[in-house]
């Protein structure tokens, strides 16, 4: 029997399972890539990124359909500051919203605002391609959608994990998601990049511990397959394994190694 709401409330449901979910992460703007991606049965979900990737609008929104086809639910991550867009994602049948550089209470709030229907945000009616893919009457959504169409706020600053209670705290906001990178330029005063470092690391051990206290999901960014196990292990809730091109660049490595010895 098929899970109620489909892949469109799936992210859900799996989180509720309590199992790590391993996302793969695609900046490369070709529906099916993502589609190959999910086709992989170690991948729970799938991340396409508006931010630092190629993605937009109209790449995800033909791009949803094909991982649903999987019967997995697809995540997006938004550039900075474009809360506007957050609800024409889930009107698109994403399952998540990432939003980049949420420092404050105030950026929380204006991002719930779009992600949540009333009473909890100001969400406007219109999600006519969720309805298709999720099976569910109108009424349905509306009652249910805010508690399926998920909003992770990325801590990736020094603002950020300094007021991450306050953030967790904002009704609407169902969790963070934590960017190694961006936080180890924040906490070195942009000396480096060094996302796998112990400072990191401990903003990364607190951060799970305020989410854990809050009730709230956490997810990370895994540069390597050996962190992701790391992070698997360490109890986060998403973890988003590399990129797409970072693993087609491991491919033809591993094959062209193969090929020439």
């Amino acid at each position: 029997m098929a899970e109620r709401g489909g892949a469109v409330a799936a992210l859900a449901a799996r989180f509720r399972e309590g199992t790590p979910l391993v996302s793969a992460w695609c900046g490369i703007a070709e529906p099916a890539v993502a589609g190959l991606l999910a086709a992989e049965p170690g991948f729970d979900t799938v991340t396409l990124d508006m931010q630092h990737g190629a993605h937009d609008f109209d790449s995800i929104a033909r791009t949803v359909p094909l991982v649903a086809a999987r019967g997995k639910p697809t995540i997006a991550r938004v550039p900075v500051g474009a809360f506007s867009t957050v609800s024409r994602l889930f009107d698109a049948g994403v399952s998540a919203v990432i939003a980049p550089m949420v420092n404050s209470a105030e950026d929380a709030r204006q991002f719930a605002a779009f992600a949540k229907y009333p009473p909890l945000g100001a969400r406007s009616w219109g999600p006519l391609p969720a309805l298709a893919l999720s099976g569910l009457p109108a009424d349905s959504y509306l009652r249910e959608a805010n508690g399926f169409c998920l909003s992770l706020a990325m801590v990736e600053t020094r603002e950020a994990l300094d007021a991450v209670d306050a953030i967790l705290a904002v009704e609407g906001i169902d969790g963070i998601f934590i960017g190694p990178s961006d936080l180890s330029i924040a906490l070195s005063g942009g000396a480096g990049l060094d996302p796998g470092g112990s400072v990191v690391r401990a903003a990364l051990d607190h951060a799970r511990a305020r989410a854990r206290a809050a009730g709230k999901r956490i997810g990370v960014y895994a540069h390597s397959a050996a962190r992701a196990r790391e992070n698997v292990q360490e109890g986060f809730d998403l973890i988003a394994l590399m990129g797409d091109a970072g693993l087609l660049r491991l491919g033809a490595q591993a094959a062209l190694k193969e090929v020439r010895g």
